[in-house]
């Protein structure tokens, strides 16, 4: 079979055809259904139409998000720190100015995931129309390239999102993304910029580190390889577990939040009983609280 596009195959089907050949008929028939079985041309996104997208490779388009799920950033406690950093890398890269991909890593439910959103939506909210949001999930890493090339055609800003990104045994797409944040001929777009969270600080498990380490030639060349990655993001920042007093207060928080009404003592000797039976303590954990005592209160956990 020739690696020519079907739409190729049938031009050239249909140029051969003459009137009064005998296979005249047939090709003509095979034009036509190789021209009905090539894709469209692929379009470009529009980008005006949302603030919020997924990528669905297979169908080489975004997929607009109406409404995404998000909470308040004022939510967000014990990761102040990170929250500042991150929103005025943020916050610079919507008004045009440089500012560098970022790999937020650490502890799981910590919120890595929920601040990304929820700065998002804070900067939307004082520049509408600053920034756009694009999820990108982590199997269709390598679709990026195609997905950037599209994206580099617009003049929206854009934030191009990977929730729990990390790499395994035997995986290389890692590559292809090295290339696209910091290599290759065309570089990453002016107006793209690449924010990841992960578990792992340097996107992969230490054991493959360490088989990199033993079974390499040169073992110091095998090891800067996998991790080089990970410093293609000119900013990190950790997340690690909360202590007992932080995890209160999230729990507190979600309360003013949602009007959920409960003596002092009784949801701190739950909040804490609920941790341990978990055994940890997180914005997660602190999430799911929440949403079982609204279920024993009765009520829905929309803002008051």
């Amino acid at each position: 079979m020739s690696d020519l596009p079907i739409s190729s195959i049938a031009d050239a089907l249909a140029t051969s055809l003459t009137a009064d050949g005998p296979l005249a008929g047939t090709l003509e028939r095979i034009a036509s259904a190789l021209e009905r079985l090539a894709p469209p041309p692929a379009k470009d996104p529009d980008l005006e139409a949302a603030d919020a997208f997924v990528w669905h490779p297979a169908d080489n388009e975004l997929h607009a998000v109406v409404k995404v799920s998000r909470i308040p950033l004022a939510l967000l406690k014990g990761v102040e720190r990170q929250v500042d950093i991150l929103y005025a890398n943020t916050e610079r890269f919507a008004r045009g100015l440089p500012a560098n991909n970022a790999l937020l890593w650490g502890a799981r439910g910590m919120g890595k995931s929920s601040m990304v959103k929820a700065i998002h939506a804070d900067i939307l909210a004082k520049a509408p129309g600053s920034l756009v949001l694009v999820e990108i999930h982590r199997e269709d890493i390598p679709t990026l390239p195609r997905l950037l090339a599209a994206i580099r055609r617009s003049d929206r800003r854009v934030i191009l999102y990977c929730d729990d990104l990390s790499f395994d045994q035997q995986d290389d797409t890692y590559k292809s993304l090295k290339a696209v944040l910091e290599g290759g001929l065309e570089g990453r777009p002016e107006n793209v910029l690449f924010y990841a969270t992960s578990n792992r600080r340097h996107l992969m498990p230490r054991d493959m580190i360490e088989n990199e380490r033993s079974s390499a030639i040169n073992p110091d060349e095998a090891v800067q390889e996998k991790v080089s990655l990970s410093d293609r993001f000119g900013l990190w920042l950790g997340f690690h577990q909360c202590d007992q007093d932080t995890f209160i207060e999230m729990i507190r928080g979600y309360c003013r939040q949602y009007g959920l009404d409960i003596a002092g003592d009784a949801l701190h000797a739950e909040a804490v009983e609920w941790s341990r039976t978990r055994g940890s303590r997180s914005g997660r954990v602190a999430w799911q609280y929440i949403q079982d005592l609204a279920g024993r209160l009765g009520k829905p956990l929309s803002a008051g």
